[in-house]
């Protein structure tokens, strides 16, 4: 099918749109990326790598390049919010090279794909360049565009919605479809240098639990900034998905009745905040029809509670390459095959990250219940419960 370098549209320059374009270029598709932002400045903080997205990575030829910047950590502590203690430690395996357990700080990673992206002879990357609507021919897909004021219009071999929540290739594809509210609310900062709190000098990341709300944070930035995420409940009312916040709005579930000092001490010595309301997507989004499809958010937002959001969107890249570059399949067949191989993974993960978000906010006896089970089964027996998602290769 790419035999005579068939052109594949990619909608949205993020981390699973430029994973896809990497790996469709090395199947020999030429792309052309289209990003509305007009630059790259990815929002966020830090994020997870487990084996199953750095292995992908790294196959992409990007292990020299995201060496430099990610951080291997050596566990994942679990930590009780109220009593300030270790409940258990998750070791993390560092002994394979060729599937690392990485934290990076998100803009590293997507300045990363970007330089190689840039610098692959198959790829073009237009930013400020938003699509407007599509349509399917019997040739392909005719993509209308417009970079600043100037109109574009592609025909590809297919286009592929990687824009995210709100995406405007699944608005088009499946518009009766909108994101829903959970009713959580994320808090994100950093804290230079590290934890005032006596944090080991081996790099770990931590998961505290409590009441209604939980707290995660881990190293990045070569180590000289702690990213900190607090999630709890509350209402939602800002426009756009990441507006600035204030400490008391970030402290407010963390109060000295429920929390340990050492905990609070986290969230007091972030400087500045921003939030995000955490949205996910029904399972019914169609994520192709024909020859336009979805991977990411745009199909399959989740909740962070299993930290697989990137993962997910860089295994959909990897598989969807694989199958539009079996030449013995038709593009509409390559993308049924691609939804029919991701669907059933994705929501497994996506259940695990509800269930885990239950399990972090427990209280009272179902909170005690919860420590002494995870304390009985121990690190190695906890982390193994996922070998599943870790242990997944393209």
């Amino acid at each position: 099918m790419n035999g005579g370098r068939a052109t594949v549209l990619v909608a949205g320059a993020g981390i699973g749109g430029l994973t896809a374009a990497l790996a469709l270029a090395g199947k020999g598709f030429k792309i052309i990326v289209a990003e509305r932002a007009p630059r790259l400045e990815e929002a966020g903080a830090g994020l997870q790598l487990s084996p199953n997205a750095s292995s992908v990575l790294i196959s992409l030829g990007l292990l020299s390049s995201l060496e430099t910047s990610a951080i291997a950590p050596d566990a994942v502590s679990v930590m009780s919010g109220p009593r300030g203690s270790e409940l258990v430690r998750l070791p993390l395996d560092k002994s394979s090279p060729t599937a690392p357990y990485w934290v990076i700080h998100r803009a590293d990673l997507q300045a990363t794909l970007a330089a190689q992206a840039n610098a692959h002879p198959l790829i073009e990357l237009r930013l400020g360049c938003e699509l407007e609507n599509f349509a399917t021919t019997t040739g392909g897909v005719v993509v209308n565009l417009r970079q600043g004021t100037t109109p574009q219009r592609e025909t590809v071999a297919a286009l592929i919605g990687a824009d995210g929540l709100w995406s405007a290739v699944r608005r088009q594809l499946d518009p009766v479809i909108q994101p829903r509210f959970t009713g959580l609310i994320a808090w994100r900062g950093t804290i230079e240098n590290r934890l005032p709190l006596g944090q080991a000098e081996s790099p770990r990341v931590q998961l505290w639990m409590g009441s209604n709300a939980h707290l995660v944070t881990y190293p990045m930035a070569h180590g000289q900034q702690t990213n900190v995420v607090a999630i709890s409940s509350g209402q939602w009312h800002d426009q756009g998905w990441s507006v600035p916040a204030t400490a008391a709005e970030a402290g407010a579930a963390f109060t000295a009745s429920r929390w340990s000092e050492p905990a609070r001490a986290i969230i007091a010595s972030v400087t500045q905040w921003r939030k995000w309301a955490l949205f996910t997507l029904p399972a019914s989004v169609t994520w192709a029809d024909g020859r336009v499809a979805l991977l990411g958010d745009a199909a399959h937002a989740m909740l962070p509670f299993a930290a697989q959001g990137a993962g997910m969107a860089i295994e959909d890249a990897a598989i969807l390459a694989e199958c539009l570059g079996d030449t013995n399949d038709d593009v509409a067949t390559a993308l049924k095959r691609y939804t029919d191989l991701r669907r059933e993974r994705v929501a497994r993960v996506q259940n695990l990250a509800r269930q885990n978000g239950r399990i972090y906010h427990l209280a009272g006896p179902a909170a005690a219940a919860r420590d002494f089970a995870m304390r009985l089964l121990g690190g190695r027996r906890l982390l193994s419960r996922q070998n599943w998602i870790y242990d997944w290769r393209a």
